[in-house]
């Protein structure tokens, strides 16, 4: 969250100059932060929680716009993380044009990322993770969250050995994972049997026999207290990815195999219970609610970045975002065998403040040097800011889909929503590196096929589900499938199944006919065997044609009940 000192010195700024719009930007460019004021913290307890998760591949510095849409059903309607843009900002306090509020919102983006720069690259992290070690001692763990070694062109073609080797050097006490598992069993397994440290996957099971598959938890001791750390997996893995790239693992929420590992933990001697978790948060939120023992989840999966802990009963629920941008410290008075007190920080790596390590900064160029002139490649240019992040489109999706349409003759493109890519801002050349950021996937084949406009129906219907089903238990999906070609309207209060209405071809006006067959482009299709053009080379081979693109709004989503 914004310091004080920062607060009053944008509140002046804003006081100063208000009514001249650009100025208010150029005032906040000169409140430098220093790298003590983000490490800042009053330390307390006997034991410190450092998180980190969902950084897909991500290893340099870069750009990344929070989603301006983030919204909520049910119980969870209005609830943090489902609030965005200047209602985060009065919900915790944060000064508009602050560095928090470009950290955590899309509030003013372009501009304050002028002011900014980049945020995140793992060797910041491993400087803050390093001071963090400094000042506590015995006191640190340090726990991964999962989806880390996919993510990026590098982290594809070493199947995720270029994560790996540098993650080692911060040396975590345990990880959990999703995206991993789609380098496919046999990958999966050599990769855990070098990491040095536990793969957990409590909820993941073997089909043949019905028997764990992997590690439930383990046991480590910090500042003097015997803390269980269990892990749980995306739930949802093989609905979500490619079930036959796992074929002989089951994955679920479990939570009774959830509870029954707290009360062994709790019977084994452990005075603090931690679930490593990539549920997402609302999955979280319920099961605090319903299983007891858990004193902190750290939460994964829906990218989620919060200032402050959220507590449901005794459970605190920590989220700390995504794409290395933050690193979460979480100090905990542990006594008589419950967290007696807490203090957090969601710490935002800006890599202009914060020094780059140098043990880490190697590493990173060594395993990146081997792809350096595909990444550098410049493929195009952008007049307008691209982004990924939003429940139903986002600019980088919109190019997608474009680059579906023309390149593969088609009239109607599906992009899958998935919440990791990074961000280019307007002006920006588009590299390779750019693209690969947002598409690099084991099963990234371009398919062209036709559907029925009732089938269109069916599948935006079914993702629709997987978003806002009421109970978060069966929310198994990323944000909606972005559509090129295709306007449609949702009721996101409506049951499943009727949330889907007014569907148009997007040039015409044409309503789309249940019967009549499209030309329908996509790619992440989760059947084996899909065959065409890798994503990547069809978007590289768009830019190429076009030289510089401008995405203009999307208005082709109407949303109501939100």
């Amino acid at each position: 969250m914004i310091s004080r000192r920062e607060f009053m010195q944008v509140a002046a700024a804003t006081a100063a100059l208000a009514g001249t719009g650009s100025g208010l930007t150029r005032a906040v460019a000169q409140q430098r932060l220093t790298e003590k004021e983000l490490l800042a913290f009053e330390p307390l307890g006997n034991v410190t929680l450092v998180h980190v998760t969902d950084i897909h591949g991500q290893l340099m510095p870069l750009y990344f716009r929070e989603p301006s849409t983030n919204l909520g059903v049910g119980e969870a309607k209005g609830l943090p993380p489902h609030v965005t843009g200047k209602e985060f900002l009065a919900r915790f306090g944060i000064a508009p044009g602050s560095s928090a509020a470009y950290a955590l919102t899309s509030e003013d983006f372009e501009a304050l990322a002028k002011s900014y720069g980049k945020i995140g690259g793992l060797d910041r992290a491993a400087t803050v993770i390093k001071a963090i070690r400094a000042e506590r001692g015995d006191k640190v763990a340090l726990l991964d969250g999962g989806d880390t070694w996919q993510g990026s062109w590098s982290s594809l073609k070493t199947r995720g050995q270029d994560m790996i080797d540098c993650m080692a050097l911060l040396k975590p006490d345990a990880m959990t994972g999703h995206w991993e598992f789609t380098y496919g069993t046999e990958r999966v397994k050599q990769a855990i049997e070098g990491l040095g440290f536990p793969f957990l996957g409590l909820n993941i099971r073997d089909t043949e026999w019905n028997e764990a598959a992997f590690d439930a938890s383990t046991m480590i001791e910090r500042g003097g207290v015997k803390i269980a750390v269990l892990g749980q997996a995306f739930p949802y893995t093989p609905v979500a990815n490619p079930r036959w790239m796992i074929p002989n693992w089951s994955f679920g929420v479990r939570e009774e195999d959830v509870q029954a590992q707290v009360d062994k933990a709790r019977k084994g001697g452990a005075q603090l219970v931690v679930l490593l978790s990539h549920n997402g948060f609302d999955v979280d939120r319920k099961l605090a609610s319903r299983v007891k023992g858990i004193d902190v989840i750290l939460t994964g999966h829906t990218h989620d970045a919060l200032p402050e802990a959220v507590k449901v009963g005794k459970t605190l629920l920590i989220a700390s975002g995504s794409s290395g941008k933050f690193v979460s410290r979480l100090d905990l008075d542990v006594r008589d065998g419950e967290v007696k007190a807490y203090r957090y920080k969601l710490i935002p790596l800006f890599s202009d403040v914060i020094s780059a390590d140098a043990e880490m900064a190697a590493r990173i160029a060594e395993v990146r040097k081997p792809f350096a002139s595909d990444l550098a490649k410049v493929l195009g240019k952008t007049d307008s800011l691209l982004y990924r992040r939003g429940n139903f489109n986002g600019t980088f999706d919109d190019l997608i889909c474009q680059a579906l349409l023309q390149e593969r003759d088609a009239e109607i493109a599906l992009s899958p929503g998935f919440r990791w890519g990074t961000s280019v801002l307007p002006g920006q050349d588009i590299t390779f590196e750019d693209v690969t950021n947002a598409t690099a996937i084991t099963y990234p084949a371009v398919y062209r096929m036709g559907m029925t406009g009732a089938r269109l129906k069916e599948i935006i219907e079914d993702v629709a589900d997987n978003l806002f089903n009421v109970d978060p238990y069966y929310q198994q999906g990323g944000d909606m499938v972005r559509i090129g070609g295709l306007s449609y309207a949702i009721d996101v209060t409506k049951p499943q199944g009727q949330r889907i209405s007014d569907m148009q071809m997007a040039k015409t006006g044409a309503p789309i006919d249940p019967a009549r067959e499209y030309q329908v482009a996509g790619w992440a299709s989760v059947n084996e065997g899909t065959e065409g053009p890798p994503i990547w080379d069809v978007v590289a081979n768009y830019l190429t044609r076009q030289k510089t693109v401008r995405l203009e709004p999307n208005r082709a989503v109407k949303v109501t009940g939100a």
